[in-house]
Parts: structure tokens; C-alpha cells; sequence
């Protein structure tokens, strides 16, 4: 049996991580869930107009990279890649996972997710795949990160307003998931 790293350790583990994360840090995104069985393909598989659900607003720890900037025949274009860290619990909470090809909007851009890292344990245990009973109440796992890169607007029929504001969602006439529409 271990000495550190029990249920009570992980519980202060979560409730300064989520004081940290919500109330001094800050930073919250909006996170819109890609809604497949609501889009729509051609016969080649492929999706020209993208549906959403609501989007959900989430904190986050926030890893950016600089922003790096190309021209070809095209004219100028910018890439970014940025590190979204969420607290896996609060995952939980809303019912959200996480998949390739959702969106985060962030300072006006949004980012689309290219995939999740969850392997942050804490004590190096995870509870959920212990192999013993006696150490089952033992570790933790509590981040989910998410790799993304910045996406272009014009490829979700998005247009970036100046004014700092976000795009209004319409419903689509499926009922549940929306479309993102200026």
C-alpha cells in the first residue's frame, strides 16, 4: 500500500488545481463540439458545410508557439500551433470528449484540434487501470491536453469580425447542432 498519494491527496490535488485554473489564472475559451451525424457529406466523403453544437465555455492553461508567417503566389498566410490543457474533471462534468476536428476559439481565432494528450498522472498511478484492489484509491489522472493549430476562416464560412466579438449561432434544421455563421 502506498504511502502518498491516496484519495485524500488526489482530492486536494483537484481543488487546488481547479482554484488555480478558474479563479486566479483566468483564461477561458470557448470549445464548440463537432456535431458529426449532423453534417452533411458529398460522395467523396467530405463535409463543405461543418455543423457545431452550442459552444461550451471552459478554462484553460494555455501553451502558444509563435506565430509563424508564409507567402507563396497565394499572398501571405500565418500558422500557429497552440497546447490547450483543460482539467480532465471538469471534462467529465460537462460529458465532453474530446476529437479531431473541434474547434476552440481563443482571442478571436479559432483553433482546430489536431489531437489529446492524457497522460498526466499524478504519483505515476491511474486508478482506473490498477491491477490490485489495494491500490485502486491510489493516483490520479487530471489534465487533458489538446494539440491544435490556428484554422482558417474562409474554411468555416466564418468571418472575423473587428469589433472583438464572436460569431452568432444559428440553429441548423436538424434541431440539436448549429452551424457557425457571422
Amino acid at each position: 500500500m502506498a504511502l502518498f498519494g491516496g484519495s485524500r491527496d488526489i482530492s486536494l490535488f483537484n481543488t487546488v488545481s481547479r482554484e488555480l485554473i478558474n479563479d486566479i489564472i483566468q483564461t477561458e475559451v470557448a470549445y464548440y463540439k463537432f456535431a458529426l451525424d449532423q453534417t452533411k457529406t458529398n460522395v467523396y466523403g467530405e463535409a463543405p458545410q461543418k455543423n457545431y453544437y452550442e459552444p461550451i465555455k471552459i478554462a484553460s492553461l494555455i501553451d502558444r508557439s509563435d506565430q509563424n508567417w508564409t507567402s507563396d503566389e497565394f499572398g501571405p498566410d500565418v500558422n500557429q500551433t497552440i497546447n490547450f490543457t483543460f482539467l480532465r474533471k471538469e471534462f467529465i462534468e460537462l460529458n465532453l470528449f474530446s476529437d479531431v476536428g473541434d474547434l476552440i476559439l481563443f482571442r478571436n481565432n479559432f483553433y482546430e484540434v489536431d489531437g489529446r494528450i492524457e497522460n498526466q498522472l499524478a504519483f505515476g498511478k491511474d486508478p482506473a487501470y490498477a491491477l490490485s484492489t489495494e491500490t485502486s484509491d491510489f493516483g490520479g489522472n487530471f489534465s487533458i491536453i489538446l494539440s491544435t493549430h490556428i484554422s482558417r476562416v474562409e474554411k468555416l464560412s466564418l468571418v472575423p469580425l473587428r469589433g472583438g466579438k464572436y460569431p452568432t449561432i444559428i440553429k441548423s434544421s436538424g434541431g440539436e447542432a448549429n452551424q457557425l455563421n457571422p
